[in-house]
């Protein structure tokens, strides 16, 4: 099945009003959603609508958020989310971040008491909007990582992610796990009864693991895989502790694998930057240098059976134009759940 944007955005709406978020909240937490399976990160868009209607029946979440800032300088400050969706709490950290930085230059948006908001790169982009680079940290909702040479789950994906703004060329938008692949690609690829390559993750006697129904049994592999994990390892390490340890928010032990709990308050960690180019030089003459350098990239030599070199971000720009022209595919496996959730919600169904 495929559907539009808008008929996903407003199937996702009509849900979370069911489930008791405000209108206005409802509307923001879907139209992120939506952009979420727009751009192809299926992973983190309606595929956890059944997971956050389980959790916001169990009390998981707060549907009336105090969403309020706790302390704060001139660029600077540290938001707690009191529970609230996720979604809610980082679009108001990125709001901070872009109005601080347009004085200080630079801003950094430490958040706590937060939950999974979806893919890195909805916050990442929304400084790009005002000529402003931005930056994104978290802490993974669950710890799928262990210390390099360790069996104990210490660590999750903790995701980083960098959109930089552009002139003519689209803007160079970076989302990445420090993780081979985000623990959501594990759970898309058991949604669609498909086999994960080996390298994604091990078994506890680091054979390679392939079946995504066994994830439980196994652990994610850093970035550098078997050969040079510790670089992932000391990135998620790094990331973790500027994202959560720095806000007073989960990290290590602390962290709650929400896969599994639908009502403990999860103190999820973000951080977002924005940094204002025009605090540094000439806007245009920014966006013209990142144009030329894009250009240079694309056209340089490619090795035998490479067609094209591509930047980060223009695999997501054209999965964005292609599902806005032919719609957004619903497994069927997930299309299932959404029925569920319908039912139990007492709204159309999505197809």
């Amino acid at each position: 099945m495929t559907v539009t944007f808008e008929r996903l955005k407003t199937f996702i709406q009509q849900a979370m009003i069911k489930l008791g978020l405000p209108d206005a909240d409802a509307a923001t937490v879907a139209a992120l959603m939506a952009q979420a399976d727009l751009q192809g990160s299926d992973g983190h868009g309606v595929s956890r609508l059944p997971q956050y209607a389980r959790r916001i029946k169990a009390g998981g979440f707060n549907v009336h958020p105090n969403i309020h800032v706790v302390h704060e300088r001139a660029g600077m400050a540290l938001l707690n989310g009191d529970n609230g969706m996720g979604h809610l709490v980082m679009k108001r950290a990125a709001e901070i971040a872009i109005e601080k930085a347009r004085t200080t230059g630079i801003a950094w948006v430490n958040s706590q008491y937060s939950n999974h908001a979806g893919p890195a790169s909805l916050y990442a982009t929304m400084p790009l909007a005002h000529d402003m680079i931005g930056l994104y940290f978290a802490v993974g909702n669950a710890n799928h990582l262990p210390p390099w040479g360790g069996l104990d789950m210490l660590l999750s994906t903790n995701p980083i992610a960098a959109a930089i703004p552009a002139g003519e060329e689209k803007p160079i938008v970076l989302d990445m796990a420090t993780t081979v692949a985000a623990y959501g690609k594990v759970k898309t690829k058991a949604l669609r009864g498909e086999t994960m390559p080996e390298g994604w993750m091990i078994d506890r006697q680091g054979k390679p693991l392939t079946d995504p129904k066994r994830a439980d049994e196994g652990m994610l592999l850093p970035l550098g895989g078997m050969e040079a994990g510790y670089k992932g390892y000391g990135l998620a390490l790094i990331i973790g502790l500027l994202a959560g340890t720095l806000g007073g928010a989960a990290m290590g032990k602390d962290v709650i694998d929400f896969n599994h709990d639908d009502d403990s308050v999860t103190n999820t960690g973000q951080a977002i930057a924005a940094i204002d180019i025009a605090a540094f030089g000439d806007v245009a003459a920014f966006k013209a240098s990142v144009d030329t350098l894009v250009r240079d990239l694309r056209n340089s030599s490619r090795m035998p059976g490479v067609d094209r070199i591509s930047v980060p971000g223009e695999r997501s720009h054209g999965t964005r134009v292609k599902r806005a022209r032919d719609g957004i595919p619903i497994a069927p496996a997930l299309q299932r759940g959404l029925d569920q959730v319908a039912t139990e919600l007492g709204i159309a169904k999505l197809g």
